[in-house]
């Protein structure tokens, strides 16, 4: 007690609040003139660097949470990346990814060979330049919601190949050094590695998922948490033990969790710590940067990034243009993989440890390679922004070049490259929260009328109960933004929370709400009192009284997808019949609820509130431009009671109104921004 009264002084505690408050600052002026935090953290490591202010002087400390950041980094790519996913775009992966990073580096090699640097510096030059940043890329694929477009999922795919490549390219780099002792010592050393993945796999398939399965059915989160995390970490020590890097036993222990029921809510755990330490590695890359080398040797470093950009785009655009596509997608992913990733950092320090160095200019090659490397992470965001209008326009300039015979290219569907819209595809469907009675109850409804839907669910018992009726469900806490987009919550049309739980009810529609504005949101009550709450977070129909739930969730679903009234009022009261016995019943009347009146038109219409604080409210429907720049119709406009259809274009909307709109899912998604509320933004508070 006597030590806590007097204060202990953590050498290094000073360092990590100027290392966290200037990330935050940056950060923020960052996210204020829209750039990418990880701009802001590669920043705030050159301010707070021994080249400018000097705050940090324990690199050791920089270093090992940077390290950290790589393992999550690699976890949580882990988790993401299924065999099921692999299958899907396999092509890409398989084809793309080995032509991109091939090529670049018979390319770079042979052009450092002939500006005189020696075959083994060459090599490792042409490796440093393959790679491209999982962590920028993905992100800013993630913040503009193109992770399932054509250029997202070809991106993607090269992305896989290269995490693959640098484990060969890590195994390499001491015998390019003249360390590694042989090619058997290289093939011993694969084969060691090849046998410890093979290993870790095995044991997965028959521990890892009954753990798992046992943590989950305690319902304490906090204990899922620590589960997860112990995973990651000891599977990654336990690789290391055979001379393996950490990044690949992380990447292995995410692989793991990806083939159990568990990854969406493990990924979902992970992600905030990912970020934190995520920020301590981009923050030590920025630290590596010598401003005064810049300054003095400016051409040299300018020329490294304009040579590798330009190298990087046209061969990662001729491996995509290959697996023919077409070229307004090649151009838009040359640009977003145009730059150098992260893990050619960890290449290089096993590089400069075996005596190689960046075309062979050792402490100056490694100075300008670095600062090479984060000019061209600082304006990957730019290079992903004029990707696609680049694309567009080539694509527009071949196509009058070109012989007026030739038929376009089209995108292969069989590759999974543009049709994977989260929920397996799923469009205009409905996402149901909670697998209790109501929901079994709504599922079955569902099923029965070929409305499409997704289950998410929390308690394990009711997931494997879900999964053994055949049904798509996801095991996740709702109220995470990470679970919400693996239901599809960009291209649904209802979501139905249908759990007990109240205050968790307000945090998923919170969430939902602010993801997708078009969405229609059901939440279930229990007591008139949570009434009010619930439509102030954003739910358009609050349904209370437990009885009640599930006949107002019959009816509310039906309505939308435009069942004629006299239909659903049969449907309601056979459901009320004889003191609810349809809900004690589970083959009686819930079989006969069949949709005659079910067509096209109502799985594309949508009713969407106009809130005070939205772009929208205040706006005439001609100012809005719905038709031209999202292509939907407005069919109607209900104000209070009155409700007017077809509205002309100097109608003005006011907050309360509610829009009925007709379109594709995909220009919901599009135009989510008109009709969402900043206030309403959830509170980044963990779920309970």
């Amino acid at each position: 007690m006597a030590v806590l009264l007097a204060g202990v002084s953590l050498p290094f505690f000073a360092e990590i609040v100027a290392l966290l408050t200037i990330s935050v600052v940056i950060a923020y002026l960052c996210y204020r003139i829209h750039i990418v935090p990880i701009a802001g953290f590669l920043i705030t490591g050159v301010i707070i660097g021994p080249s400018a202010l000097g705050l940090v002087q324990d690199m050791t400390l920089i270093n090992n949470l940077a390290e950290i950041g790589v393992i999550l980094l690699l976890f949580s790519i882990g988790v993401e990346f299924s065999l099921e996913k692999l299958g899907r775009i396999k092509r890409i992966v398989l084809w793309g990814g080995s032509l991109q990073v091939g090529l670049t580096l018979a390319l770079v090699t042979g052009l450092a060979l002939a500006w005189g640097v020696d075959g083994r510096n060459a090599l490792f030059t042409g490796g440093l330049v393959a790679l491209s940043s999982t962590a920028i890329v993905l992100g800013l694929l993630s913040d503009r919601g193109e992770t399932d477009s054509p250029t997202g999922q070809n991106a993607l795919g090269i992305l896989i190949f290269q995490d693959f490549a640098i484990i060969a390219m890590v195994l390499l780099v001491p015998l390019l050094g003249g360390q590694g002792g042989s090619t058997v010592d290289l093939l011993l050393a694969l084969g060691k590695a090849l046998g410890l993945v093979v290993a870790v796999l095995l044991l997965a398939r028959i521990v890892v998922p009954r753990i798992l399965d046992l943590i989950a059915r305690t319902r304490r989160q906090e204990l899922f948490v620590l589960t997860v995390v112990a995973l990651c970490f000891g599977t990654a020590w336990l690789v290391s033990l055979a001379n393996v890097s950490l990044a690949l036993g992380a990447f292995l222990a995410g692989l793991v969790v990806s083939e159990s029921p568990y990854s969406a809510q493990a990924f979902s755990e992970v992600l905030p710590l990912r970020t934190v330490f995520n920020a301590a590695f981009f923050v030590s890359v920025g630290m590596l940067l010598d401003l005064g080398f810049v300054l003095d040797h400016l051409p040299l470093v300018l020329g490294v990034a304009g040579v590798a950009l330009l190298l990087k785009a046209l061969i990662t655009t001729g491996s995509v243009l290959a697996l023919r596509y077409p070229l307004r997608i090649a151009a838009a992913a040359g640009l977003t993989l145009a730059q150098i990733g992260e893990f050619s950092f960890v290449l290089n320090i096993a590089g400069r440890d075996a005596g190689l160095s960046f075309a062979g200019l050792g402490a100056t090659g490694e100075q300008a390679f670095i600062a090479a490397t984060v000019l061209l992470m600082l304006i990957t965001p730019l290079l992903t922004a004029a990707g696609p209008k680049l694309g567009r326009a080539l694509e527009a300039l071949w196509t009058r070049l070109r012989s007026p015979q030739a038929s376009d290219v089209e995108t292969p569907a069989s590759d999974g490259a543009a049709d994977a819209h989260g929920a397996d595809g799923k469009k205009d469907h409905v996402i149901i929260v909670g697998y209790g009675p109501s929901g079994q109850r709504l599922a079955q409804v569902l099923q029965q009328t070929a409305i499409p839907f997704c289950i998410v669910e929390l308690n394990p018992e009711l997931v494997a109960k879900a999964k053994d009726a055949g049904l798509p469900v996801i095991y996740g806490d709702a109220s995470r933004e990470h679970i919400l987009e693996v239901a599809g919550v960009h291209r649904a049309k209802l979501c139905v929370v249908a759990i007990n739980d109240r205050s968790a009810t307000e945090r998923i529609v919170r969430m939902a709400e602010y993801l997708n504005p078009t969405l229609e949101l059901v939440a279930r009550a229990r007591f008139l009192a949570d009434v009010d709450p619930l439509h102030d977070a954003g739910a358009d129909i609050v349904v209370p009284e437990e009885l009640e739930t599930a006949v107002r969730l019959f009816a509310t679903v039906l309505q939308s997808y435009r069942v004629p009234p006299g239909e659903i009022r049969q449907h309601v009261r056979e459901a009320r019949a004889h003191d609810y016995k349809v809900f004690r019943d589970e083959l009686s009347m819930a079989h006969r609820m069949v949709l005659e009146g079910l067509d096209e038109e109502g799985l594309h219409t949508r009713a969407v509130a106009v809130r005070a604080g939205a772009p929208a409210a205040g706006q005439t429907l001609a100012d809005l431009a719905l038709r031209r720049d999202y292509g939907l119709t407005v069919l109607a406009v209900r104000r209070g009671d009155t409700t007017m259809g077809s509205p002309a274009g100097s109608f003005r909307l006011e907050p309360g109104d509610r829009l009925v709109l007709f379109g594709d899912a995909d220009q919901f998604d599009t135009c989510g921004g008109l009709f969402r509320d900043p206030s309403l933004a959830p509170d980044a508070v963990p779920a309970e």
